[in-house]
């Protein structure tokens, strides 16, 4: 029999997506499936997902929700099971999921997320007729919670939490936790008490049976004060249980041979094929078209975690060595401003836009000659892997998973054939600026630059060995947990 897994996410790709979080929940059910996993998740009923649903199927009604009324969906589309709740009080609303229309937090994140750990808690206990899950499995702040509300049930079923990014620790007023429903003794260093307010993050990771982070580099580098983000102790006390998990990306969705955004499919074998692309992108963008100088890009958050004011303050020796910058998010106003005052200064040459959309992400992996992302601290990173995949040599910073996930074009590197872009450390103005000269030289040998992009277009960063890596994880936790037996090994793939 399969493990049965419940997913409670904030985001899921293809219904809603704001960052890296959706493509992971989104892709590894898929590739959990082939490790005897079957899962099924749990995400809010944003306008957005409920446009989306064919035929949803009402399973229950939740009378009350920490005040609030919400039905239980379920629907099945593009190979993942999943429930939605649809509580339009909560979620029925303009702007993103997080973020109003103004870019402004909604002032009842604490209650639209508590909610959802809430229900996913019930189901864990067995709310829905015939079905229950083996494990349940969270991710980030949003969905913290469910552990919480788990352990207070009395539930037996394990869990575990996925850090995708600990800068984001759903902090709020501690005045809030007789809203949430919990004892007030809850309130304490070894729950949700965080430096006089509570953090849901902190209660999961408290609660959770089992941590797991989006690299081995990030998993470490979260017990040190530098990268922990006040996290660091109490992830040192719980490291016997943390363990670093390499993001992988779905290989059908991100395949320049058969992608359906691009005006012509190539692979490693093809690449001239890129030419085509690289003029739509130009002329999308409105840049020059009449020379053959790099293009360099960044499809990223436009903050100081990911470095983009350092990426404004560097743009000049791109554009002063013939090449084009492209930059395309949206993220702190600052940061964007910035930004579109050095592009101002370079009409044709760079080209900002504070948005974003799935199609022309796609056309610019499959366009650019480099991405670059000089990320002060990366958990993994998939912008680098889906740039590999669509030969765009990436530019990046020696953190987290960036520095796992790209081989350095050192003399060695380049020697030994197995180069597939730069990295740069200190993660400084000064050192940015020094990547982007190797760069710049590399390019300006176009075997030495075809060996780059061949190598990062042959790296697989499939799903699969990941997906192996956590069926480990829910297994562990299975063969520990009352009531569970694993009646034949060979069920469950590890």
């Amino acid at each position: 029999m399969p493990i049965k897994v419940l997913s409670v996410a904030s985001e899921m790709y293809p219904l809603v997506k704001t960052g890296g979080l959706a493509d992971v929940t989104g892709s590894l059910p898929k590739a959990l499936v082939r490790c005897g996993v079957e899962t099924t998740t749990l995400v809010p009923g944003y306008p957005t997902v409920m446009k989306q649903l064919a035929s949803p199927l009402p399973l229950l009604v939740f009378d009350d929700l920490l005040g609030v009324r919400a039905t239980l969906l379920r629907v099945r589309m593009e190979g993942l099971n999943l429930l939605v709740l649809d509580a339009p009080t909560l979620y029925d609303r303009p702007g993103g999921p997080y973020l109003d229309d103004a870019g402004n937090d909604h002032p009842d994140n604490w209650k639209r997320f508590a909610v959802l750990s809430l229900a996913a808690a019930e189901i864990a206990g067995g709310a829905l007729p015939g079905w229950q899950p083996d494990l349940v499995h969270t991710h980030d702040w949003q969905t913290a919670l469910t552990s919480v509300y788990m352990r207070e049930m009395g539930l037996s079923v394990p869990s575990v939490i996925t850090i995708h990014n600990i800068a984001f620790q759903g902090q709020f007023s501690a005045d809030l936790l007789p809203s949430l429903g919990l004892r007030a003794d809850l309130y304490s260093m070894d729950c949700l008490e965080y430096f006089g307010d509570i953090s849901l993050l902190k209660g999961g990771l408290q609660t959770a049976d089992a941590i797991t982070t989006v690299s081995p580099t990030y998993a470490r580098e979260i017990l040190t004060p530098r990268f922990g983000m006040g996290m660091d102790g109490i992830l040192n006390e719980r490291a016997a249980v943390l363990r670093g998990i390499v993001n992988g990306i779905d290989l059908e969705v991100w395949n320049p041979s058969i992608d359906p955004h691009l005006p012509a499919n190539y692979d490693y074998s093809s690449l001239r094929q890129r030419t085509a692309n690289r003029a739509l992108l130009l002329k999308k963008f409105d840049l020059d078209l009449n020379d053959q100088g790099p293009v360099f890009s960044a499809v990223s958050r436009l903050t100081w975690q990911k470095g983009m004011d350092m990426l404004a303050e560097t743009a000049d020796e791109i554009i002063w060595n013939g090449g084009k910058l492209i930059v395309f998010g949206r993220g702190d106003h600052g940061i964007e401003q910035q930004l579109l005052e050095v592009a101002s200064r370079y009409p044709g040459r760079m080209a900002v836009h504070i948005g974003y959309d799935e199609p022309t992400a796609h056309l610019i992996h499959g366009g650019s000659d480099a991405i670059i992302q000089p990320s002060r601290f990366e958990p993994c990173g998939l912008t680098q892997l889906y740039a590999l995949r669509y030969g765009c040599v990436p530019v990046v910073s020696r953190t987290g998973g960036l520095s796992e996930t790209i081989i350095d074009a050192n003399d060695a590197a380049m020697s030994a054939r197995v180069a597939t872009g730069f990295q740069f450390h200190p993660v400084t103005t000064d050192g940015l600026r020094m990547a982007l000269r190797r760069a710049l030289q590399a390019y300006a040998d176009p075997k030495q630059w075809a060996r780059l992009q061949n190598q990062g277009m042959k790296a697989r960063f499939s799903w699969d060995r990941s997906a192996q890596q956590y069926a480990a994880v829910y297994a562990s936790l299975l063969k520990t947990s009352p009531g569970f037996k694993v009646s034949n090994e060979s069920d469950v793939a590890v």
